[in-house]
């Protein structure tokens, strides 16, 4: 929470906003940033993108990159945190898409597999995580990671 706290302080005192696109956490990074109060001052837009449809009709992720790279994958991120930016008209834009299990995991992305992205004024950081446990485990280190590298980017 403390994180999330100092997220919400430096956007505010910067008059900027983040925008989230959520597959494997399905809300969960948006529950923790909404359990701030006054978090409305910098976070408005969350989108849930589980399928690859959604990801590509809400966020404008390209066909060919999921075809190529999958759904995890650091292109599929990147395209996810830059299409959550861009729709909501933010200045911040976090992604992830993993593989929470228990199933659904193959030899080159074993569950627990998790990608992520934040897409900033000037540009755009994408780092691969392999998370152990279950899967409420898998996607609770999940939201833990995406607000660190939120929180580095922002250098708070």
């Amino acid at each position: 929470m403390d994180e999330v706290v100092r997220i919400g302080d430096a956007l505010r005192a910067r008059k900027q906003t983040v925008a989230l696109a959520e597959s494997c956490t399905g809300g969960l990074i948006a529950a923790a940033l909404t359990d701030v109060a006054g978090s409305s001052d910098w976070f408005g837009w969350g989108f849930v993108s589980y399928a690859n449809a959604a990801k590509q009709a809400m966020l404008g992720v390209r066909a060919e990159t999921l075809a190529t790279f999958g759904a995890v994958s650091r292109e599929t991120v990147l395209e996810m945190a830059e299409g959550a930016r861009r729709v909501a008209s933010a200045d911040w834009g976090v992604a992830v898409s993993g593989i929470a299990g228990p199933g659904g995991g193959s030899a080159g992305k074993p569950v627990g597999t998790v990608w992520i992205a934040v897409a900033g004024p000037d540009g755009g950081q994408a780092c691969c995580r392999l998370f152990t446990g279950d899967r409420k485990a898998v996607r609770a280190q999940t939201v833990s990671a995406a607000l660190a590298l939120l929180a580095a980017r922002l250098a708070v």
